[in-house]
């Protein structure tokens, strides 16, 4: 087993832990991120229904990020406001924040705080 191929085993496992204790309610709809290495994707999903509430990445073209770098702290903050405004209009402010399986350090957390800046609770 090679090191890429490793890393992904353990984030899956990872990933399987966290979902067994996170799940997303009507009153708390989970909030799921997935990191490559180029961008940031995340979701706010109710997984009693099976459906996406909000969403948003750094693929957005009505992001402002142009040109600009997507795979970097200040992009996955961008996309960490602009999903709390979209979910905050679709009536959610309270969330549980499901990581992915990634560590919560860089990108991760700055979009977490940039979520939690603009509004929303977890």
């Amino acid at each position: 087993m090679d090191k890429s191929s490793g890393k992904r085993v353990r984030r899956a496992r990872r990933r399987i832990g966290i979902r067994k204790r996170i799940a997303g309610t009507h009153e708390r709809p989970r909030l799921a991120v997935y990191r490559s290495l180029n961008h940031m994707y995340v979701q706010v999903i109710d997984d009693l229904d099976g459906r996406t509430i909000a969403a948003a990445s750094t693929r957005d073209k009505d992001l402002g990020l142009g040109e600009a770098k997507t795979g970097n702290a200040a992009a996955a903050a961008a996309v960490g406001t602009k999903l709390a405004e979209r979910a905050k209009a679709a009536g959610v402010t309270k969330v549980v924040f499901d990581r992915g399986g990634f560590r919560f350090h860089g990108r991760i957390k700055a979009l977490a705080e940039a979520a939690r800046k603009a509004g929303l609770e977890f």
